[in-house]
């Protein structure tokens, strides 16, 4: 809620104390509507019955009860109204339905402007002492009634039993009694009007107050003129009574003692009252005093003298209880009555405890009554103890002292805030309508803050900012949290700020920060790192197209040299040397064919023909090639796990992976060493992929070749998967090793890294995606062999190819073969001759044909020859990237460049399937 959020924040330590005090504490916020109440501590809890959370928000008035004074109640109402301190008792409900006397002390808490804030309760359950005070007005009017005319003490004592006679004749030592003094001191009644001798009326006192009677009576026969005590009779079935007896000695002209007589009266029940009455006071903290005018003794109950830090006793000198009164207070108690007020009231007093020396505060109340006997007064009160309310008291005013404090404080900082802030800050109404503006709307847009006040705030947006603007139209609803708009400056240019809003009721608090200085830099940093990647781009392109050149040219050279020189050596005649320099140039083509698979892999756009593979039987089935390979002085270490999942990857590109990283391995190690190769189950999980786009949190098979070379140096490994970088020799190798490797894994799913440092040697793993839908037998490497291409039966066969060689080349060596063929150079003009209705056994298409492409092309010839079987013919082709991607059932993919016997077995496959 509101009010407690208020008084967290301003009061801290001091609320702390509050809810830990003993003391009943209530707190409502007379802010808010109907004064509800947002704070309780856990003794309001306890003494209510009712949890926090179902009191507040509430008015107090639910805690009433129904029987609650409506003159108490009207009291309360008009201190309120009136906002001053008020005291009163009235009666309270609890949760269980129960009622309470509710002493209640209701203190008003201004904040810093003087205002009423909070109204602080503290209440304390009076029901005992007010209950105590009835009882002792209802004694009180006993001993009145009994006082008329007659010794008071006596019959005072014995008004609640029958009263007993005795006399106590001296001279014959005989004890006269009447009946009931029989009867209460277990005595025969007829001898004890007979007379009995006067150690009977010791007979029956109680063993422990024996001894106290027969000094009293003993005082009597020295001299003494009364006898007043109060002591204990045993019946003969071991009950106990109390009895109050009164008497007075009788003497003679000579002063000689002639008889001892009095009465006894049963004060059992009254004794038992007073039990009562004295548990009652110890429990509710209340200590009673009665005190008449005169004297300098006061009547006291044993809570009294706690509350003092006395010593328990009846009564007490009048100094006594004054001394512990701190200097400077007036007296608890006046001097002889002559300071006393005059009804009593409710008065507070700081004291000195003697047995501890503890400070503590006592409230006083009681009344005077003028004493029928006397010209002078009763005065009749009772004390208890307030320090833990004082100290509430005293928090609460060091409390309001530091809430205002802090609100002076704090109004100071808001206005630092304000008026030094380099952002705009604002107050607007739900409308948008300026309410207040700081002075950096001076400074920022060039308008003077009071020149806002009544204005919208949309007026201060670019009318071409329709996204801004409708952001700020939404301020009731949504709010703003980093907007940013277009604003206009009062010189007419424009400025980017980005707005943030705090919405409270019907008000809107707007921050709004200029980045205009941040757009222009950003957008001069973008166009600086375009610039830089297009140079960086060009310089790529560079190296590519040069590399490519290079080698291009190399293998040119051998093609074209080797065919002049074929020309030249026919025309001479001399066709025995032509099969040496053809198979150059032969040799020549495959490297260029080789280079264009390479570039292919690094550009992603290689076909691929992906399926399961068992790495670890790929692997172990290579053993003996790559032994072969890497030569004696290099110790090849195979462990191939046979718990390894199946991998999903195409098995001749991985196959050529795992043999040129170990190529390159063995070239780490020129002299000696070991080459390990590994295969085994991983799962990567969010932080292994991070940094790794396109690599997914999964399970993986992981290929690792690790070598025992010099390693490799960080900025090597940073560069290690460039296209054209390479530490070897001129003439050792092309520099698109790793850069296909890296291709391959890239455009299978999977996922290359080096591990390298100098003085460690290398190692760099693969991580292939689990096949997790193989259920057949996983492919391990292929192992077709060079045959000669079967020959045909006169199938018809359809060539649809745009480059004239190719398709020349391809039309000669089928006819060379047996098959009948037709052609065409373009999707157009083959699609009459599928419509026709001649036979077409094979349909032979390039993908990458102009206009309508191969894979097009099938699907409209399948139209009208569903059965067609179709070879597709490749070079490059993005849509050919995947293999399962391109092709249905009866379909197949060849690559360019291919073998001639390759390339007819292939379409003899076709055929025949």
């Amino acid at each position: 809620m509101l009010g407690l959020e208020s008084l967290r924040m301003s009061f801290g330590p001091i609320l702390e104390s509050l809810i830990q005090s003993g003391q009943a504490i209530a707190i409502a916020d007379h802010r808010l509507p109907d004064d509800p109440l947002v704070f309780v501590n856990a003794a309001f809890e306890k003494l209510t019955g009712y949890a926090s959370d179902e009191i507040l928000g509430r008015n107090c008035r639910f805690l009433l009860a129904p029987d609650a004074d409506p003159a108490t109640r009207a009291l309360v109402r008009s201190a309120l109204a009136e906002k001053r301190p008020v005291t009163v008792e009235i009666r309270n409900a609890r949760k269980d339905g129960s009622t309470f006397w509710n002493r209640l002390h209701l203190t008003p808490l201004a904040d810093a402007s003087g205002e009423t804030a909070f109204y602080l309760a503290a209440q304390n359950d009076v029901t005992y002492e007010l209950a105590r005070a009835q009882a002792e007005e209802e004694l009180r009017a006993v001993h009145a009634r009994l006082a008329e005319g007659k010794d008071l003490s006596p019959l005072a004592r014995a008004v609640r039993g029958a009263v007993g006679a005795w006399e106590w004749d001296v001279q014959s030592g005989r004890l006269y009694a009447d009946a009931r003094f029989a009867e209460l001191c277990s005595l025969n009644p007829v001898e004890a009007v007979a007379g009995l001798p006067t150690e009977a009326f010791f007979s029956s006192v109680h063993p422990e107050d024996h001894m106290r009677v027969r000094i009293a009576v003993a005082g009597i026969l020295r001299g003494t003129e009364f006898l007043s005590k109060d002591y204990r009779l045993v019946a003969p079935n071991g009950s106990t009574r109390w009895v109050s007896a009164q008497g007075s000695a009788e003497r003679d002209a000579d002063e000689n003692l002639i008889r001892f007589t009095g009465i006894l009266a049963d004060v059992t029940e009254q004794k038992r009252a007073e039990e009562k009455l004295r548990i009652a006071q110890k429990a509710g903290g209340i200590g009673t005093f009665e005190f008449m005018s005169g004297f300098g003794t006061v009547d006291v109950s044993e809570q009294f003298c706690q509350l003092l830090g006395l010593h328990p006793t009846d009564a007490l000198p009048v100094r006594t209880i004054n001394a512990v009164v701190h200097p400077g207070d007036p007296p608890l108690i006046g001097n002889q009555g002559d300071q006393l007020d005059g009804e009593l009231g409710h008065r507070e007093f700081r004291i000195i405890r003697p047995d501890n020396g503890e400070a503590r505060f006592i409230a006083r109340r009681g009344e005077r009554q003028r004493d029928g006997h006397t010209s002078g007064h009763r005065f009749i009160g009772a004390i208890y103890d307030i320090t833990s309310f004082k100290e509430v008291e005293d928090k609460l005013r060091v409390l309001s002292e530091t809430l205002e404090a802090q609100v002076q404080e704090r109004t100071k900082e808001r206005d630092r805030v304000w008026n030094n802030s380099r952002d705009l800050l604002a107050v607007i109404d739900s409308a948008g309508v300026f309410r207040s503006a700081n002075p950096a709307w001076r400074a920022v847009l060039g308008f003077e803050p009071q020149d806002l006040v009544g204005g919208n705030l949309l007026d201060r947006l670019d009318v071409a900012d329709e996204v801004g603007r409708i952001a700020v139209r939404g301020i009731p609803v949504l709010g703003l949290t980093d907007i940013e708009t277009r604003c206009l400056h009062r010189d007419g240019g424009l400025r980017w700020i980005v707005w943030n809003t705090s919405n409270e009721g019907d008000l809107v608090y707007v921050y709004g920060r200029d980045v205009t200085a941040e757009k222009a830099r950003a957008e001069v940093l973008r166009q600086t790192e375009e610039q830089l990647r297009q140079s960086q781009k060009m310089e790529a392109v560079g190296q590519l197209t040069g590399g490519i050149a290079h080698d291009f040219n190399n293998m040119l050279t051998g093609i074209i040299g080797g065919i002049q020189m074929v020309r030249s050596r026919i025309a001479k005649g001399r066709t025995g040397e032509v099969e040496p320099i053809m198979d150059a140039v032969v040799a020549s083509a495959q490297r260029a064919a080789s280079l264009v698979h390479r570039l292919l892999a690094f550009s992603r756009r290689q076909p691929l023909d992906p399926q399961a593979v068992d790495a670890s039987a790929l692997v172990a089935s290579m053993e003996d090639l790559l032994r072969r390979t890497l030569g004696e002085q290099i110790d090849l270490r195979v462990a191939a796990d046979p718990a390894t999942w199946s991998a999903w990857s195409d098995v001749n590109q991985l196959e050529n992976a795992i043999l040129n990283l170990a190529i390159n391995a063995r070239d780490a190690m020129p002299t000696i060493g070991t080459l390990t190769i590994a295969t085994g189950n991983v799962r990567l999980n969010a932080a292994d992929v991070a940094g790794h786009p396109g690599l997914k949190i999964g399970d993986y098979v992981e290929v690792s070749v690790s070598d025992t070379g010099e390693g490799m140096p960080p900025e090597v490994v940073a560069k290690a998967f460039d296209p054209f970088f390479t530490t070897k020799p001129i003439g050792q190798g092309t520099g698109l090793g790793l850069s296909m490797i890296y291709g391959f894994m890239q455009q299978t799913g999977g996922h290359v890294t080096i591990d390298s440092a100098i003085g460690r040697g290398t190692t760099i793993r693969l991580f292939l995606p689990r096949d997790l839908g193989a259920t057949g037998t996983a492919a391990t490497a292929s192992s077709v062999s060079p045959v000669t291409a079967p020959r045909g039966s006169g199938e018809s066969i359809l060539v649809v190819e745009d480059d004239i060689s190719v398709r020349l080349l391809m039309v000669e060596v089928l006819k060379e073969l047996g098959y009948a063929v037709l052609t065409a150079s373009a999707s157009t003009s083959a699609l009459p001759i599928l419509a026709a209705d001649g036979p077409i056994d094979l349909l032979i298409s390039d993908i990458g044909l102009p206009g309508m492409d191969g894979r097009e092309l099938a699907e409209q010839a399948r139209r009208h020859r569903p059965n067609l079987k179709v070879l597709f013919v490749t070079g490059y082709a993005a849509k050919a990237a995947v293999r399962s991607d391109l092709l249905d059932p009866g379909m197949d993919l060849i690559s360019k460049p291919f073998e001639i016997d390759a390339f007819g077995a292939k379409v003899r496959q076709m055929i025949q399937q």
